[in-house]
């Protein structure tokens, strides 16, 4: 299996290669091949749930031409180099990681190799999938379809007026809500923050 093109995809944004990105595109190789694509489809047919961000994403990417812009990709940040693949249409998933003693193992395929790192950078390459990797069928616990929802849906939020799209919005004691409303954002207004600041230094 030659993944030379591929690999060179997926340093477009970069100006080196990593084992990070190697194992992002036999991740993403791997993953469509559990579900039977030979290839990334032309539609929107395969949906990519990262758990981690950086250059393994990038492999990914390359390997299944999944992206956030096309709403293909979404990054769940565990800090773990796994993804799950998704077929759309049928909502089988499979989480691919890489094995547990992955390292040990490249060392072991590129015994010329003393230096760890280069060694997995060529282990990574070539390694057969069952000696480099772990494919489990999972189970969504949020469906496919809610996870993609639908284009063109758009409702405002009942407290602080933003748009909120793609059924994103959490309804609370019959208002509609954004997340960060909701109390569930990821961030809150600084006026707040220093006003509870204020109030705990009295």
């Amino acid at each position: 299996m030659d993944i030379t093109y591929l690999l060179e995809k997926s340093m477009q944004d970069h100006d080196h290669l990593c084992p990070r990105q190697i194992l992002g595109v036999r991740i993403g190789l791997a993953g469509m091949k559990a579900l039977g694509f030979c290839e990334p489809p032309v539609k929107k047919e395969l949906l990519v749930i990262a758990e981690t961000d950086g250059c393994f994403v990038d492999g990914v990417t390359a390997a299944t031409g999944c992206t956030v812009g096309h709403r293909t990709l979404r990054v769940e940040d565990y800090g773990k180099v796994a993804a799950t693949i998704v077929a759309t249409k049928t909502g089988r998933a499979v989480r691919v990681v890489p094995r547990l003693d992955v390292r040990e193992r490249a060392c072991r395929f590129i015994p010329e190799e003393s230096r760890h790192y280069f060694a997995q950078m060529q282990a990574y390459q070539v390694m057969p999938d069952e000696e480099l990797l772990s494919i489990q069928e999972v189970i969504l616990n949020t469906r496919v379809e809610k996870i993609i929802s639908r284009a063109g849906i758009r409702v405002n939020c009942d407290a602080c007026g933003e748009e909120i799209m793609n059924e994103r919005e959490i309804i609370s004691d019959g208002s509609t809500l954004c997340h960060a409303c909701a109390g569930d954002g990821y961030y809150q207004s600084a006026l707040k923050y220093d006003l509870n600041l204020s109030l705990l230094a009295l």
